[in-house]
Parts: structure tokens; sequence; C-alpha cells
């Protein structure tokens, strides 16, 4: 699991238009709502600062405002053939976000650790970090087991959904589902594992589940299944049990 903040100082490479558009975007946010603004940030591929988008991929930005329901709307737009995939949240509401251990953790935990920051003079991008860390680190192997239980239910529903379309020759819808059943096997490896991923396909990739078969998926929920029993809990239970929570 990488613990790279990668945040301010690291140089950005301004010949990438993305950057461009970033800063943009940040500026106009500070000018427009000035008492509200309490940070700004990049994250994902162009967080990382070693991908190849050549100014044509996706801009996750965060705007963190000081309260709830102030600041720009979310949005999502391209700007200048550059599309922003705009966040906006209010401080004490995305840190308690980054406390928070769910079945998409593999997909959501880079967001928290890895940002770059556009604006952030009180350093509140470190505190995001180290409390997501700190949550990390605090975390009992049960939290991990259940939250990687309930990514596996929704695997093996959309396996099984993937298999029947198949059998009706629904080709193309089959083929999404196999693509969810991918997704959620990955995470399912990404919570057992304490791993996270950078994104959808980095996580298939890693797991090796990018060109996975409908065999093989369903080879790997099958041990997911084994590993997830081992760890206390079966995945099928009784009625009694579903009730108990």
């Amino acid at each position: 699991m990488s613990a790279s903040s990668g945040q301010a100082g690291v140089d950005r490479g301004f010949d990438d238009r993305r950057w461009v558009v970033a800063e943009r975007v940040a500026e106009a946010a500070r000018r427009r709502f000035p008492a509200d603004v309490l940070a700004v940030a990049v994250h994902g591929p162009l967080a990382h600062g070693d991908d190849d988008g050549g100014g044509d991929g996706e801009v996750g930005m965060l705007v963190v405002t000081y309260r709830s329901g102030t600041g720009p709307p979310p949005a999502t737009r391209r700007v200048d053939g550059v599309l922003v995939d705009l966040t906006v949240a209010a401080a004490e509401d995305y840190l308690g976000q980054a406390r928070v251990l769910s079945p998409l953790w593999p997909l959501t935990a880079d967001r928290y650790v890895t940002t770059r920051a556009l604006h952030d003079p009180t350093g509140w991008l470190r505190t995001l970090r180290d409390e997501h860390l700190g949550r990390l680190a605090r975390a009992r192997p049960a939290e991990f087991s259940t939250a990687a239980r309930q990514a596996w239910y929704r695997g093996s529903a959309a396996h099984a959904r993937a298999a029947r379309l198949a059998e009706w020759y629904e080709t193309d819808r089959a083929l999404l589902m196999l693509g969810e059943a991918r997704l959620a096997a990955a995470t399912v490896t990404g919570l057992l594992s304490r791993t996270y991923f950078r994104d959808p396909g980095d996580a298939v990739r890693r797991t090796g589940l990018a060109g996975a078969d409908m065999t093989e998926v369903g080879a790997v929920l099958t041990r997911q299944a084994v590993e997830l029993t081992a760890r206390g809990r079966p995945v099928d239970g009784t009625v009694d049990e579903l009730l108990a929570g």
C-alpha cells in the first residue's frame, strides 16, 4: 500500500494543458468564493505525476470548503477539451469520509492519500492523509473481512447475472456484468490484502483480472469465498443471521 502523499512541492508539467485547466479552476474558485474555500487539489492520475495522458485525460479536482453547502456546486464539465470532475466537500464532511472503511475502500483511498495541492495554506491536505492512514492503522482485521464480504456479494451476483445473460446470447449485457464482477473481485482482493488502487482499471490490472473470462472470474470468487470463510464467517448464512446483521 502506497503512503506517498504526492502533495505540493512536486514540479508540475505545465506544458500539460490539464494542469493549465486545473490552475484556472482553482484560481476561479478562490476568486469567486474567497471566504469559503479552504483548499483546492487534484487527485487521480494527474496527482501521481507519472501518467502520459498527454493533456487529454480526466482531471479529478477537490475543492474543500470551511462549511457545508458553500463554495461552487459539484460538477463534471469539459473545459477547453479537458474533462474536469469537480468534487466539493466541507472539510469535516470529507474527513469523515476518509475515516470510513467501506467495501469500495480500494477504489477510494487513493484520493485521500495522494493529492497535489493547488491551494492549501493551512496544510489541510496533510491532515486528510494522516486521518485516513490513522484510520487504517486502527482498523481491526474483521473490519476488512466484513467489507470484503460485502464486495464479494456484489461480485458473485454480477458473475451469476453475466453467466445467465451469456446463456441467453445477450453478449453485450453479459460483458458489462462480467466487467462488474471483475472489478468487485478486484476490490475483494484489495480489502483482504489491505491494498488500494489508483482507479478501476488499475484494480483489475494489478489483480490479474483485466482479461479474465467467465470461468476465471468464477474461480477467483470461489477462492475468495473459501478465504472469507477461513476468516471467521462463511458467505452463505441463515435467515436468522441475515436479520441479525
